[in-house]
């Protein structure tokens, strides 16, 4: 009988420690302060976009600058989301620019194969 107790007074502590830390929503999150912008655009080294989990409720953007120096950034703030954009056609430029320099040497049916005959 005492162990059935000890059983039920564990799983209530187990019960509202889970509780308490589903209330407290957003407390896992990486970044403590946001910013509206960055002033240099082209200081950007790395962009890390980490989208809303059940540790916390909102989507974070870090910016690492070529510095080193990270920053958080406002995912509402119209500047920050042209800043993602103008990022974004950037790389896409330049990912088509290496595509085209590098020619393809596979093939696009894939039950043939590259095996010479002799």
């Amino acid at each position: 009988m005492l162990s059935i107790f000890k059983l039920t007074l564990l799983l209530a502590a187990v019960v509202c420690v889970s509780v308490a830390q589903m209330n407290e929503a957003g407390q896992q999150c990486l970044c403590r302060r946001l910013r509206n912008g960055i002033s240099n655009k082209s200081a950007v080294k790395d962009i890390q976009i980490y989208p809303a989990t059940m540790f916390c409720n909102k989507v974070e953007i870090i910016v690492t600058l070529n510095n080193g120096l990270r920053y958080c950034l406002n995912p509402e703030k119209k500047a920050v989301k042209n800043l993602l954009a103008a990022i974004i056609s950037r790389k896409k430029q330049s990912t088509s620019t290496t595509a085209q320099a590098t020619p393809f040497s596979g093939t696009s049916n894939p039950s043939s194969s590259n095996t010479a005959r002799n």
